[in-house]
């Protein structure tokens, strides 16, 4: 896996990636879903569907896949990644390194290949050099626990080093998005906080937007 090079072109501004709670009717979400998408600037959406029939999950990731792909950004599924096609996704997110190598050649080279749950070094370098597209670093876990957030930003920092791939950072709160920016994230993940209250959704976008800025650099 390349290392980053030594003299990089002007490092550009991170990009929210913004993840959904378990979506079961997407009309349920459809006017947060744009409201979101009209506040900030949001490269990746991860749809996270609740348990249903194929049927089902695929008809409510088509009703939102305009939301979010006519903004311009990518539409990415929690796993399910034998609907992504189907679904008309971009591409998957997985949830461990085993998920991803599993599903590599059903997304490749057609889609976006994502993997988190990376819980070592090894691990995150192992997804690279396998093809990822991006590697996650943060997000809780299935039961819902996460890592301390200074191993989040220890591991941003390293990987925005050493390698090219592009890393995503999550943020449980939106204090945490400005050390992650400075750690070096590409792309900043922002989920259960912003969703919250869905009266103050598009202020909460809005506000994360505004702390992706750059540091300035050092005189």
């Amino acid at each position: 896996m390349a290392s980053r090079p030594k003299q990089p072109t002007p490092r550009q501004a991170p990009r929210l990636y913004l993840i959904t709670p378990p979506v079961a009717d997407a009309s349920a979400v459809t006017d947060q879903l744009a409201s979101a998408m009209d506040a900030g600037d949001i490269a990746a959406v991860l749809l996270k569907l609740a348990e249903a029939d194929e049927r089902t999950l695929i008809n409510c990731t088509k009703k939102l896949a305009p939301i979010i792909q006519d903004k311009g950004a990518a539409l990415l599924l929690d796993g399910h990644v034998e609907l992504v096609a189907r679904a008309g996704a971009d591409g998957a997110h997985l949830r461990d390194l085993a998920a991803f190598t599993e599903a590599f050649h059903q997304l490749k080279p057609d889609r976006i290949a994502g993997v988190g749950g990376l819980t070592t070094r090894h691990d995150a370098m192992v997804a690279a050099e396998r093809g990822a597209d991006y590697v996650m670093f943060g997000e809780p876990g299935p039961g819902g626990s996460a890592p301390a957030f200074g191993a989040v930003e220890e591991r941003v920092a390293w990987w925005a080093e050493l390698f090219e791939i592009p890393c995503v950072g999550y943020a449980a709160s939106l204090e945490n998005i400005e050390p992650l920016v400075t750690a070096g994230a590409d792309f900043v993940a922002v989920g259960d906080f912003v969703w919250r209250d869905p009266q103050t959704l598009a202020m909460t976008i809005r506000e994360a937007t505004r702390f992706l800025q750059l540091p300035e650099p050092a005189a």
